[in-house]
């Protein structure tokens, strides 16, 4: 099969479907990689890379769209400027599309794509679970855009983002508010913190207050008693009195910060107005909105999309690029997410569209000329247990769930601790015999085997766990046997043999207890500032 990786068409964008490096592992799938003439210039990516990469390099976008199974895009098809077509007029019958396709947004693209029997998935209708994480390029992309965000922030803002005392004077720390905890916030929060800002950040979904103070960072948090955690991670829509609440704080906020950066988004909706244009006009002069949903409509009343706009004083960012701006990394993690994707679909030789799989059935928005979206709901199947009552049949009665536990033992209490006293008497009469026939010299060793084992247990297993993984509790435990038999060898009056041989294992275990320190100490300092 073949994969076409046409140039992007959309005014200003950067990106590429897949690098050279990606390019790479899709051959290793089996595939057959066309790559069109300068596809991958704009994120640095020339064309002698992707012939260097086995890849073909194909002259125009008609003749690549004619021979791909497979296209491999950014951007929603568009209409050509060179071809004088519409991308989706160059795709083959019954062929397939990958790409940014927005169908909530998008229903005429969704009938021109039907009208070719093509076989479409949309990236960013990926359903965000588990599983499906390597493949999630929503969240690639928003990691890239909150970093970058605060990058632009940086760049129309007059000032430090951390604080200073110089001989000149002293300066104070930006303050900066982000609206929205997503991935996009939490890569803004991380990128400001960095460079010495005071953050604070809002969501309507409280299990993100831990996220945002592991970050150091200070949630903002209102006394009402609702929660905006919708499906799939994402906020729902909140209630009139919520949002009431929510504004009057964005409003303090705004006479106090510095910069704000908006991510809110609720999929398949215009983004909400967050910041009016009266928060605006209260703001500092000098200070800066990034608007992050600034294609969707923007959170910012005074967001022009696509444009970096003043409006008295305040400078307000509605670039809609911002991943682009970055597009050798974006690339390289789109392409990542593209690969993950067809090696779930079974690569080149057993390549299929399995409705059964719940995120390729998720990205499905057409199937053989057919409109797919939205997927059908999966039902969740849940075990329930009849209750005994003394009521009427005709009331309705409440499912109680029941659990996937092991069986309960048939075996009484009384049973089991009998049968833990025979245990422990025939362990008493096994080492009663021992004492009685065994040599001197086997039980002053046995003797020393269980104090080892007793008082090694008990110095490693009492050290704090975070000290330590419990794989390496379980060897340093049986190294800690094997210093303190050594150390009990060597002291004794044994023979040659047996003290070089007490010797050696009191240096492997000793090398292994302090190297597995060493290591665990190296862990947990790249995870310290």
């Amino acid at each position: 099969m073949k994969i076409g990786i046409p140039k992007e068409v959309y005014p200003g964008e950067q990106r590429v479907a897949a690098t050279p490096d990606t390019a790479k592992r899709l051959q290793k799938l089996g595939f057959d990689v066309l790559v069109e003439r300068n596809a991958g210039c704009g994120a640095n990516f020339n064309d002698d890379a992707y012939t260097a990469a086995q890849c073909q390099i194909v002259p125009d976008a008609a003749t690549l769209w004619t021979e791909a199974d497979i296209v491999l895009k950014v951007r929603p098809p568009q209409l050509h400027p060179d071809a004088c077509k519409h991308e989706v007029d160059l795709l083959h019958q019954g062929s397939t599309l990958i790409s940014f396709i927005w169908p909530a947004q998008n229903a005429d693209l969704l009938q021109k794509l039907v009208s070719r029997q093509a076989t479409v998935l949309a990236m960013d209708a990926i359903p965000r679970i588990s599983r499906a994480q390597k493949l999630d390029a929503l969240s690639s992309m928003a990691n890239l855009a909150g970093y970058r965000a605060v990058i632009e922030a940086a760049n129309h803002f007059g000032r430090f983002f951390n604080g200073q005392i110089t001989a000149a004077g002293k300066v104070p720390p930006a303050k900066v508010m982000i609206i929205g905890v997503g991935v996009a916030g939490l890569a803004a929060i991380g990128t400001a913190k960095g460079l010495g800002a005071i953050v604070r950040a809002f969501d309507t979904r409280l299990v993100v207050k831990e996220q945002v103070e592991s970050l150091g960072a200070e949630f903002l948090e209102l006394n009402f008693a609702e929660d905006g955690t919708g499906e799939g991670g994402y906020a729902k829509v909140m209630s009139d009195e919520f949002i009431k609440a929510e504004m009057a704080l964005f409003a303090e906020q705004a006479k106090e910060v510095d910069i704000i950066i908006t991510t809110a988004l609720i999929p398949g909706k215009k983004a909400p107005v967050l910041i009016t244009q009266e928060m605006v006009e209260s703001m500092k002069e000098g200070s800066v909105v990034v608007d992050l949903a600034a294609e969707q409509g923007g959170n910012c009343a005074c967001t022009h999309p696509g444009e970096v706009y003043r409006h008295k004083g305040v400078t307000i960012v509605g670039l809609t690029d911002l991943p682009s701006r970055m597009a050798q990394q974006a690339s390289q993690l789109y392409g990542t997410n593209l690969y993950h994707l067809l090696e779930d679909m079974g690569g080149a030789k057993n390549f299929q569209v399995n409705l059964e799989d719940e995120v390729v059935r998720g990205a499905l928005v057409v199937h053989s000329g057919e409109i797919t979206y939205p997927p059908p709901k999966v039902e969740k199947k849940v075990e329930v247990a009849e209750t005994k009552s003394s009521k009427s049949e005709d009331k309705v009665k409440e499912p109680i769930p029941v659990l996937a536990t092991a069986p309960a033992s048939p075996v009484p209490s009384k049973a089991k601790s009998g049968s833990n006293v025979i245990w422990l008497l025939l362990v008493g009469v096994a080492l009663l015999g021992i004492g009685i026939s065994a040599p001197p010299e086997f039980l002053s060793h046995f003797i020393v085997f269980v104090l080892a084992c007793f008082i090694g247990w008990q110095v490693i297993w009492n050290v704090k766990p975070a000290l330590h993984t419990p794989l390496m509790s379980v060897t340093n435990a049986i190294s800690g046997i094997i210093i303190l038999g050594g150390m009990l060898q060597i002291s004794g009056t044994s023979n040659l043999s047996t003290t070089i041989l007490g010797a050696i294992a009191i240096l492997v275990g000793t090398i292994n207890i302090s190297g597995g320190f060493l290591v665990t100490q190296r862990m947990l300092k790249m995870f310290q500032k």
